[in-house]
């Protein structure tokens, strides 16, 4: 079944509405005014975050809206069940088809045979690298910034940050919101302090992997080498901070991963690594840098 551009005239089905980064100035015409219209309103509340204050003006805005979690979407037998009969608006901060959590249920909405309309929204992966002056054709792989689960440090991302940069990539790395991982409630975004130890962690544990990286191919070797760098001195590498952007309380720092436990707190911030920067880029983040 094909799906709608709008979700505007539906008299049925599920209509996945992207919030922007934060603020309802920050929602197109067609996003309110779904959402107004909805029968039932859903707010997203495990994939990325709005404050309180600014889910507050939203809802005298279009109604009340419900929080679902990551259970509630990935098995979205209520949401599904509603949308059969009435409109159902799943709202999303960001744009709605940015993770695949949403994908996935909007394939689950067609195989069902309910319509499925989307109203896209301004993305942090859009937002971020005009805001800070990288060019968009240099991004490799993008990754996210995980919790130690139970204790566990993942080294994948930092191996997605090394190879990146040794093929002259630059990497936006999102920051985890959820201790738990389980995404069922008690979400604490994670922040600059926590980023910036979460990557010296992971590359503690990577440089004491490296000798079990296999070595069987060009690319292998590729990898070897990015990891054997990266952890070379970690605490000097240059990251961009990127703090509540879209929003008026909008930062951008650049500054090293050491420096990071010292950066102002906030709501939400996610980190851009350059790999060498081309003249203007080098130029365009001299304006982030301590004065």
């Amino acid at each position: 079944m094909p799906t709608g551009a709008s979700g505007l005239s539906m008299a049925a089905g599920l209509v996945l509405i992207g919030m922007g980064p934060g603020g309802i100035a920050g929602m197109t015409r067609d996003a309110i005014q779904a959402a107004t219209n909805a029968d039932h309103r859903r707010y997203e509340a495990y994939t990325a975050l709005w404050s309180a204050e600014d889910l507050e003006v939203l809802e005298n805005e279009i109604g009340k809206i419900e929080r679902v979690m990551r259970p509630e979407v990935e098995e979205p037998l209520e949401l599904l069940q509603l949308a059969k009969n009435e409109v159902v608006a799943l709202l999303v901060v960001g744009d709605p088809l940015q993770a695949t959590t949403h994908v996935d249920l909007q394939l689950q909405a067609i195989e069902a045979g309910i319509e499925c309309s989307v109203i896209h929204g301004v993305s942090i992966t859009g937002l971020v690298t005009g805001a800070i002056g990288l060019s968009n054709y240099r991004f490799g792989r993008q990754t996210t910034l995980t919790y130690p689960y139970g204790g566990w440090v993942a080294t994948s991302p930092l191996e997605v940050i090394a190879l990146n940069r040794k093929q002259g990539l630059h990497t936006l790395a999102l920051l985890d919101l959820d201790p738990t991982g389980e995404g069922t409630g008690g979400q604490r975004p994670m922040q600059p302090l926590d980023a910036g130890q979460a990557i010296i962690r992971m590359a503690i544990k990577l440089s004491e992997n490296l000798d079990h990286f296999p070595r069987e191919t060009s690319f292998d070797d590729l990898k070897f080498e990015a990891g054997s760098e990266i952890c070379n001195d970690i605490s000097s590498l240059m990251v961009v901070l990127c703090s509540d952007m879209g929003t008026d309380a909008q930062s951008i720092s650049y500054l090293s991963v050491g420096e990071l436990g010292e950066a102002r707190t906030g709501r939400l911030h996610c980190l851009v690594i350059p790999a060498e920067p081309s003249d203007v880029e080098a130029d365009a983040l001299s304006r982030w840098s301590k004065k």
